[in-house]
This record gives C-alpha cells, sequence and structure tokens, in this order.
C-alpha cells in the first residue's frame, strides 16, 4: 500500500493538487496523510518548551488548524469516495520541511504531492516558493502540481537528465512505478550544451538505456539547447503530462552564485513536476 502526503494550507491550490492526487492513485491501494503546520504569531516560552499542549493560554491556531483539516477531510470523502483509500490527518506545531521529513522517516512516505504556485522577478529569487523548500530539503520524491492545473491521464513522460551521475536504482524506481501505473512512455532528455557526450556521460547514459529497456524509451538530445529552456520547449511542442527530474545537493557556493535548474523550472513549469532524490556522487 502507498503512503502518500498531502501538505495544505487550506488554499484552492493546495486542494487542486490533493484532488490531483487522488485522481492519479483512485486504483491504488493508498493511505493519504493530509498535513497542516502551523506556528504562533508570536513564539512565547511556553511554545519553546513544547509546543501548544505545553501552553495554558489557548491558541486559535490550534482549532484553525483542526477544523480545516476536517473540514478537507469532509470535502475528500464526499468528492472523491473510495474505498482503496483510508487517511490520516496531521497538525503539527512546527515548520512545513521539518515536519514533512519527520513524518517521512516516521511513516515510510513514498511520495509528498503539493501545489506550486511560482513566483516572478525579485521575489522569485528572494522568497521561493513552500513547494521548492520541499523539493531542495525531501528525502523522498516530490510531484508539485501547478495552480489550476486538471487531471488527465500520463501517457508521456519526460525525463530530463544531464548524464552526469550513475543514478541509483532505488531512487528511480518510483520513476519506473509511475510509468508502470499509467502505461506511459519514457522521453529521456538530455540538453546538449557540451555540444559532445564525454565518455562518463556515454557510461551513464548507457546505464539509463539498460535500466529502462523493459519501458522501450525514447531518448533525445537537443543540440545547442541550454536548460532550463530545453525542458520547457520540448514540454510545449511534444504534450508531455509529467515532467521528472533528479535533485542533486548543491553546495552553498552554488546557491549562491547560480539559480539551480530544479528551482527555475519549479517556478515555471506548466504541467506536474516529479523530483526524485539523487545521492548519486557526480563525475566529469
Amino acid at each position: 500500500m502507498k503512503k502518500i502526503l498531502l501538505p495544505t494550507d487550506f488554499s484552492e491550490n493546495a486542494w487542486n493538487a490533493i484532488a490531483y492526487a487522488l485522481e492519479l492513485f483512485k486504483n491504488e491501494n493508498c493511505t493519504f496523510y493530509i498535513l497542516h503546520t502551523y506556528t504562533p504569531l508570536f513564539y512565547r516560552l511556553d511554545y519553546m518548551m513544547g509546543g501548544p499542549e505545553f501552553s495554558a493560554i489557548p491558541d486559535v491556531g490550534v482549532d484553525i488548524s483542526v477544523a480545516g483539516l476536517e473540514k478537507t477531510l469532509d470535502d475528500i470523502k464526499s468528492r472523491y469516495p473510495n474505498k482503496k483509500h483510508q487517511y490520516k490527518t496531521v497538525s503539527a506545531f512546527n515548520t512545513l520541511t521539518d515536519e514533512i521529513n519527520s513524518l517521512c522517516e516516521s511513516h515510510k512516505i513514498n511520495l509528498i504531492v503539493m501545489g506550486t504556485q511560482g513566483a516572478t522577478g525579485a521575489k522569485e529569487i528572494l522568497l521561493g516558493t513552500n513547494t521548492v523548500y520541499v523539493i531542495r530539503k525531501a528525502k523522498v520524491p516530490v510531484l508539485a502540481v501547478p495552480e489550476n492545473y486538471s487531471f488527465k491521464p500520463i501517457k508521456k513522460i519526460l525525463f530530463a537528465v544531464d548524464y552526469w551521475t550513475r543514478y541509483k536504482e532505488e531512487e528511480l524506481k518510483f520513476l519506473n512505478e509511475m510509468i508502470d501505473l499509467n502505461a506511459a512512455k519514457l522521453v529521456v532528455m538530455h540538453a546538449n550544451e557540451e555540444h559532445a557526450l564525454t565518455e562518463v556521460q556515454k557510461k551513464n547514459k548507457t546505464y539509463l538505456m539498460d535500466y529502462f529497456k523493459t519501458v522501450d524509451p525514447v531518448f533525445e538530445e537537443m543540440k545547442d539547447h541550454y536548460m532550463p529552456n530545453a525542458v520547457h520547449d520540448y514540454i510545449a511542442e511534444n504534450g508531455i503530462d509529467l515532467l521528472t527530474m533528479m535533485n542533486r545537493k548543491h553546495s552553498f557556493l552554488e546557491r549562491l552564485l547560480v539559480k539551480q535548474n530544479i528551482d527555475t523550472i519549479g517556478y515555471h513549469v506548466k504541467i506536474p513536476f516529479l523530483v526524485m532524490k539523487d545521492t548519486a556522487k557526480i563525475s566529469k
């Protein structure tokens, strides 16, 4: 049985992501964990000692969180009744990313599904979005659903790669599951900024060809294209239903000097975006 985490702030955007997840896995046995996190406007001493249960002063945030979760659960059961699905609600005094990582570890979560609204201009660089922060920190796959995106069957999946690492099989596993679940066609795309693959890249490409051979993938080389433009262009021209990428940990210096492709795409992609952790060592 799949265990899927659905963070929510009770917005329409969050509800849209929940609805997408319920449709996507409607034929699968799943337990959905519906999470809302909150913090008080001012950190009181009693909160610092352990949260609202240690406080003698009522906090309206607790009531809002619990009531919101109850309404969300009622809406799910009334709009998407499904005997294959079970639900658990979690109201937590914590930061979103910390609570997500804690739940993923304690409950063996398989996937996080979130909505993403994106940002533009200076806000994009300075603030980011909750979804991008979760993608950076999460140890399990994250599926980001764009605002107002309506569910449709996944027929074509684009896997954007750079061939610099030999991806671990256990970290590719969820992509294989998505392909099988949807009987989808896989396209592995490389934006060829270097004009020629190195020997390391060639070996890693061969590895992926062998790993995915049972699903008969298409391998594309986008010559003289740069990330992330190549991804957006390919999606627009080829009717892609799901974008997938691996997320490597970047150094603090790199975060200061360059904006990561994952971040840029996370803000602007207009289709669901699946990001999986890449802990393999880079080789050049």
